[in-house]
């Protein structure tokens, strides 16, 4: 399965959950029901998948951490917020390089 298709079952399974809880709950809440989504299509997905953080060849554990992780390709990172603002695209950029 190639990366639009896997996004195109992500956002289909996001909008369910919108639509079915709507606005309010904890990021927590919507990570826990996606990743349970995802699952139950099949796809791969691993859920606060540490991104351990190399500097001068000594990997160190600063609690860099995915929400979810499908299919070793694609990386979700939930937001549960009134606008999306620079430091959340800064931090998705940083699990991509890491």
């Amino acid at each position: 399965m190639n990366e639009n298709e896997i996004s195109g079952k992500i956002i289909g399974e996001a909008i369910k959950i919108h639509r079915s809880l709507g606005p309010g709950l904890l990021e927590s809440a919507y990570k826990e029901c996606l990743f349970y989504n995802l699952l139950k299509t099949g796809l791969s997905v691993e859920k606060e998948k540490s991104m351990p953080f190399v500097f001068e060849e000594v990997k160190l554990d600063c609690g860099y951490r995915i929400d979810l992780l499908l299919e070793n390709k694609v990386v979700i990172e939930i937001k549960s917020v009134e606008a999306l603002n620079d430091v959340f695209m800064a931090q998705t950029l940083t699990y991509l390089k890491l």
